[in-house]
């Protein structure tokens, strides 16, 4: 009988001991399968996190381009002012030109205009120079104008 105690201690240690180490077993299993999903889901946030640092990284870049293109569309609208400006400013030289030889002119049509005063021309020669008198005042006009245009734009 004491060795069949002895048989039956052991077969319970022996039971105890496989359940034991099954028992382990499995639970070394689950933790490695944790520890397997913490590593996966790990390395997918890593990949989340530098995708995201791309993407801020894209968007500072898109920002900044888009401020480019603002400050460059600015020196576009205003050096298209300033060629306009510019090309004013040389018809208002011109007009201004064109008046001031206009001056002379008008003198005579002013002095042929006065009674007694002895001028060779035909009828025809002094509404000439009167017509002309007239469009040299319409220039001298323009060109009084061209000057506060000149000005302004310098200002």
């Amino acid at each position: 009988m004491k060795m069949q105690v002895e048989v039956r201690v052991k077969e319970n240690v022996r039971a105890e001991y496989e359940e034991l180490c099954m028992s382990l077993q499995v639970r070394s299993a689950t933790y490695c399968n944790t520890m397997r999903h913490a590593a996966t889901r790990c390395d997918t946030l890593r990949h989340t996190a530098t995708r995201c640092d791309t993407l801020r990284h894209t968007g500072t870049h898109c920002n900044t381009l888009q401020d480019t293109a603002r400050h460059c569309n600015t020196r576009q609208h205003t050096t298209t002012h300033c060629n306009t400006l510019h090309h004013t400013a040389s018809l208002c030289i011109t007009l201004h030109h064109t008046a001031t030889h206009c001056v002379p002119l008008q003198h005579t049509a002013t002095r042929c205009n006065r009674p007694r005063v002895v001028c060779v021309t035909s009828v025809t020669h002094r509404s000439t120079l009167q017509h002309t008198a007239t469009h040299c005042n319409t220039l001298q006009h323009t060109a009084t104008h061209c000057n506060t245009l000149r000005y302004t734009a310098t200002h």
